[in-house]
């Protein structure tokens, strides 16, 4: 028989990981030619919202979810941040995103502690990045090695990894938030 609740709760991980990946991060910020100006952040809100899920419902479940995204991304519709099919593959991208099925193993680990103290959220996540980049340039590498273009992996590296961490690392902050706004939610009743 097929349970109702896991049904809403694919649904509803599905589409969170499919909206996020598609919504940039932007910040007004004040400048003399016009009232204020936008400023592209070089990431979008998948990784905070994966982060989110894995610690609401289990990792196991949202790697479920996640592979599922992957193959309509692969095979059906253009889902990634820049695209998709199977020409995504050969791009630097694919790497980071094969790299967040160890960002969720990793944050499962958290999950399954039952308890978030800020500093143990702090070291997971951490770690979690960490690995989910590391994949991400082993990923690239070895494909740039592949195409006799090892002169761009320190460019990659710069491009795809030190660019974008620093924004991901305080992204997670909301994400702490949120957990602990709902823990203390259902320590309540």
């Amino acid at each position: 028989m097929i349970n109702k609740r896991n049904i809403y709760k694919f649904i509803i991980s599905f589409e969170s990981i499919l909206i996020s990946s598609m919504i940039p991060i932007n910040i007004p910020i004040p400048s003399i030619e016009n009232i204020y100006r936008i400023v592209e952040i070089p990431i979008n809100y998948q990784i905070p919202t994966i982060i989110f899920l894995t610690l609401i419902f289990s990792g196991e479940f949202i790697k479920k979810v996640y592979a599922f995204y992957l193959l309509i991304g692969l095979f059906f519709l253009p889902v990634f941040f820049d695209g998709g099919s199977l020409g995504y593959l050969i791009t630097p991208n694919f790497g980071y995103l094969i790299g967040i099925f160890p960002l969720i193993n990793i944050i499962n680990i958290l999950n399954k502690k039952n308890n978030l103290s800020l500093i143990k959220y702090i070291k997971y996540t951490l770690a979690g990045l960490i690995i989910m980049h590391f994949t991400g340039i082993i990923y690239f590498s070895f494909q740039l090695l592949l195409f006799n273009k090892q002169n761009l992996i320190v460019y990659n590296i710069g491009l795809f990894t030190l660019n974008k961490i620093p924004f991901q690392i305080i992204s997670l902050i909301p994400v702490y938030l949120i957990i602990n706004l709902i823990n203390n939610l259902k320590l309540e009743k």
